[in-house]
This record gives structure tokens, C-alpha cells and sequence, in this order.
């Protein structure tokens, strides 16, 4: 049985007449990629802050390490929220040095980790420029940086690849993957279901304020996945019949939906006999079908 790092059980918010949560629930293994997914609105931010303590919930409880949430656990987590927040008129270093040294870094360790992480990212002669004289894209590589410099933990990147070219996505891509190989947990929010294919282990969706759907990769594309296929044949055509439904066809490829009362074997059988295959296989949904079919039943 995997071992949480962050549970949130029941957790409702609400401000005013206006529910942002209403029994949230999530389970966030220890080492996992873990994608929070859900439309604007959905509860998702409310939910980060929550775990941030930037916010309290109004009931239900939140376990971070076996623990109920504290104050002590912040220094255990770092956030990096889509509203990218650095001063202006400082320099780069110096802000991100107070930042580091805000998150109980003593000074030498956040100047020679500051240096790695600026030369890593080839960043290093940003050191002394001011932050309004960055790009979007430039002040969003630096505040990565500040999120992940005191080795928390827990990080939750909301958004991280809005505002990055290809090129800078790939980078932060490759960095999140590399903190992950080395054990350190990531909540991952986005909207951006090709992300999530590509980086995440386990998911939650949340829609509504509700946590609707929760599990790995795996077992979710496995719950939602049908008795559709799709096979190419050797010119000519396909027609429904007693085996299976053609739902759809592109020249002499086919998406057919089987019957409830037959087997694929059956149906193979008979296509076997009537036509010549090129290709067959069973059709697995992506993780944009299974969001917008789980959405749209609740």
C-alpha cells in the first residue's frame, strides 16, 4: 500500500453564500507526480491555498507526513501560484536571496544554492538586473527557482508552463521530472491535458468544488476506456452488424463499438473471414476525453 505524503479529507470552504469547496477529497502518495485537474472555477486554487495555509478550511482536516497540517510544515512546502509574485524594482538576486532566507535559509546556503540553480538554468547573468527588465517568461524561471531552492518536501506548481516558450517548458519540464526522480513529491495543477499525460503518475479532478474522480493514470484510462476499436482494412468498406456498431470512418479506417453480448474474439473472427486487416487495436481514451465524459455525466 503506497504511503501518503499529503491527505485532505472533507475539506469545505466557503466564502460567503459561495462554496469554493465542498468535501474535497485528495490522497497524494509520497514520491508521486500528482495532477489536480479541474475547469476555472472548479476549487482547485482554493484547495492550494488551503494546503499553503494561506487560507484555513472551514471544516475538514488536512495530514501532511502522518501530521494534522501546522505552521512548522510551510518550511515543507513550496508554491509556485499562477499569479507570479516578485518586486519589480529589486534586482534579481537580492530578491531571491530574501526569498530563500525567508524560508529559513542561512545566507551562505542560499547564495551557493542560488548560484547553482542560476547556472544550472544559464540564468546567471540576470544576478543584478532588475525584475522589470525581465520577460514573462524570464521572471517565471526565477520564481521556479525560489519555489524549489529550500529542497522542500511538497511542490505545487499551479500552471507552471503558462507564459514559457516550447523551449523554456521542456526546461522546467526536465527540472520537475529530475526533483521528482530524487523523491521530492509534486502537485501539479493545470489545464493542459497533454501535461498531464506526459508527467503524471496519479490524478484527482475536481469539478464543481467536489473531488469527482481520483486514482493513477492507469487505473483511471482503464475505468473509462470502452468495447471500442479501431482497425484499417485493405480497400473497402465496413458495415454494422449483429457483432459490433461502425461508429465512425476515415477511407478505410473504422471505429467500431462492440456488442454487449458479444467478444472481440467473435467479432475478429468474423472480420477475419470477410476482410483483410492492416492494423487493429483497442482504443484508449486520453486524459481530455475522460475529463470532458467526467465532467459533463456529474
Amino acid at each position: 500500500m503506497e504511503e501518503n505524503l499529503l491527505i485532505v479529507k472533507d475539506v469545505i470552504k466557503q466564502y460567503g453564500d459561495y462554496t469554493a469547496l465542498k468535501k474535497a477529497n485528495i490522497s497524494v502518495p509520497k514520491g508521486s507526480i500528482y495532477g489536480l485537474l479541474g475547469p476555472n472555477g472548479a476549487g482547485k486554487t482554493t484547495l492550494m491555498r488551503i494546503i499553503n495555509q494561506i487560507t484555513a478550511p472551514d471544516s475538514g482536516e488536512v495530514y501532511f507526513d502522518g501530521e494534522l497540517l501546522q505552521k512548522h510544515h510551510i518550511s515543507d512546502i513550496g508554491y509556485m501560484p499562477e499569479e507570479r509574485g516578485l518586486y519589480k524594482k529589486m534586482k534579481v538576486g537580492e530578491q531571491a536571496l530574501y526569498l530563500a532566507e525567508l524560508k529559513g535559509m542561512p545566507y551562505t546556503e542560499a547564495l551557493e544554492k542560488l548560484k547553482f540553480w542560476f547556472e544550472k538554468l544559464d540564468i546567471l547573468s540576470w544576478w543584478n538586473k532588475k525584475v522589470e527588465e525581465l520577460s514573462k517568461g524570464m521572471a517565471q524561471k526565477i520564481q521556479f527557482v525560489v519555489t524549489v531552492i529550500h529542497e522542500p518536501k511538497l511542490l505545487i506548481f499551479d500552471e507552471p508552463f503558462s507564459g514559457f516558450d516550447p523551449i523554456n517548458a521542456a526546461i522546467i519540464r526536465s527540472e520537475i521530472l529530475e526533483l521528482s526522480k530524487k523523491g521530492t513529491t509534486i502537485i501539479f495543477s493545470t489545464h493542459r491535458m497533454e501535461s498531464v499525460e506526459e508527467i503524471c503518475d496519479h490524478i484527482a479532478l475536481i469539478n464543481k468544488s467536489e473531488t469527482i474522480l481520483e486514482g493513477t493514470i492507469d487505473e483511471i484510462k482503464k475505468q473509462f476506456t470502452e468495447d471500442n476499436y479501431e482497425l484499417t482494412l485493405k480497400n473497402t468498406q465496413l458495415e454494422s452488424n449483429e457483432f459490433y456498431e461502425v461508429l465512425s470512418n476515415e477511407e478505410n479506417t473504422f471505429h467500431i463499438k462492440l456488442k454487449e453480448e458479444y467478444t472481440i474474439q467473435q467479432a475478429l473472427g468474423f472480420i477475419i473471414k470477410n476482410y483483410e486487416i492492416i492494423s487493429f487495436k483497442k482504443e484508449i481514451p486520453s486524459m481530455e476525453d475522460i475529463f470532458i465524459k467526467a465532467v459533463n455525466n456529474v
